[in-house]
């Protein structure tokens, strides 16, 4: 467009050339009094050359290498964003993996739930278990406080009542030992019988305290941890098992998301809605990632589009402005529309700054194609 330009610039030219030829006349004629020359309007239509382009459109590659098992578009289908374009073999591992996955993260969920569901049976159970460890406490406690000790083991602890009356009932024993097979009646045999009977009863009462004790001590203990157990229920489900059971989900999360990623990949997918533009796929063939196979255009609108604007020819466009837009091919077909954007990026081309412009159609014709060059005019 260039050339058009430079049309402009010569009709400008001619203009000024005339009107100084104008006015040396007139100075020829009458030397006395100049006349000044007359200013030469230079503000005109900005006209530069631009392509058509759709709405969008969208280059689609694979992600991975493999071989293209199904094709499910052809060139001039309609698609949405989001519908399966094509996809790669050996898909049934993935699968596989993303329902083993899918059911682990059911079961680690319903296991959530359930470790939740059963807080308030697990509260009714641990007051029951509150309830049983103050009764065998005080149970404990009864039989304790209505324990006479012995004078005998007076002063000592239940352990040490255990040990010396052990000690004592030894001691009567080995006393009794040579007299146990005399005659009943025998005084000797029936005195050390008596001190054997009371040494084995004072024994008998040290062992009954001690138990007594250490019956209280573990009914003490259980009642302990009842209540520990049920202040740990009251904010909720046991946090050891709370963060296990969040952990699973979270694990289950992760595999299924991974699998996933892997089948997605396995997939061409629309990205856009649009029109399949080119479809370059064939059955069994071997792809490579990143190589664009499909391509998608979103023909809802048209847009001509240029980046010849120049720095001097930006300044006199913006945003909303009206625009004439004439194909090369259909020269008697205008078409109008309003400057969609401009670019804040500048390029330099041959040795001009330029920006890009973004012109909305408001009509589009059926003749029209993508790629089309048009010649732009952005009117005052």
């Amino acid at each position: 467009m260039k050339s058009k330009r430079i049309i402009v610039i010569v009709a400008v030219l001619i203009m000024t050339l005339a009107a100084t030829a104008c006015s040396g006349n007139d100075k020829a004629s009458d030397t006395a009094s100049p006349t000044d020359i007359p200013v030469v309007a230079t503000d005109v239509d900005v006209v530069v050359e631009g392509r058509l382009v759709p709405r969008e459109s969208e280059q689609l590659s694979f992600f991975t290498v493999g071989q293209v098992e199904e094709i499910l578009v052809e060139e001039g289908d309609q698609v949405k964003k989001g519908d399966i374009l094509a996809r790669l073999g050996n898909r049934e591992a993935i699968e596989a993996a993303i329902a083993g996955a899918e059911l682990e993260l059911l079961a680690a969920q319903q296991a959530y739930d359930s470790l939740n569901e059963n807080v308030e049976v697990a509260r009714s159970e641990a007051v029951k278990a509150v309830a049983a460890a103050n009764k065998a406490v005080r149970d404990a406690q009864y039989q304790l406080d209505n324990f006479l000790i012995p004078v005998t083991q007076e002063g000592l602890t239940a352990l040490e009542g255990v040990e010396l009356m052990q000690q004592k009932l030894d001691e009567a024993r080995q006393a009794f030992e040579p007299y146990k097979f005399e005659s009943f009646s025998g005084s000797v045999r029936n005195t050390f019988k008596t001190k054997l009977d009371n040494a084995q009863s004072d024994y008998n009462a040290a062992v009954r305290r001690l138990e007594y004790e250490t019956a209280l001590a573990d009914a003490e203990a259980v009642l302990e941890k009842s209540l520990r157990d049920y202040k740990e229920l009251q904010s909720g489900p046991n946090p050891d098992q709370e963060a296990a059971a969040q952990a699973r989900i979270k694990a289950a999360e992760t595999s299924l998301a991974s699998a996933k990623a892997t089948l997605d990949d396995l997939q061409l997918v629309a990205s856009i809605d649009g029109t399949v533009v080119k479809q370059d796929l064939i059955v069994g063939q071997q792809v490579v990632a990143g190589q664009a196979m499909i391509i998608i255009a979103d023909f809802s609108q048209m847009y001509a589009e240029t980046d010849d604007l120049t720095e001097i020819e930006v300044v006199k466009v913006s945003v909303g402005q009206n625009v004439t837009v004439v194909p090369d091919a259909l020269s008697d077909l205008e078409l109008v529309g309003t400057v969609d954007r401009i670019s804040d990026v500048f390029e330099e081309k041959r040795g001009d700054i330029t920006y890009t412009a973004r012109i909305l159609l408001d009509d589009v014709d059926p003749r029209l194609r993508w790629g089309m060059t048009v010649v732009i005019t952005f009117n005052k």
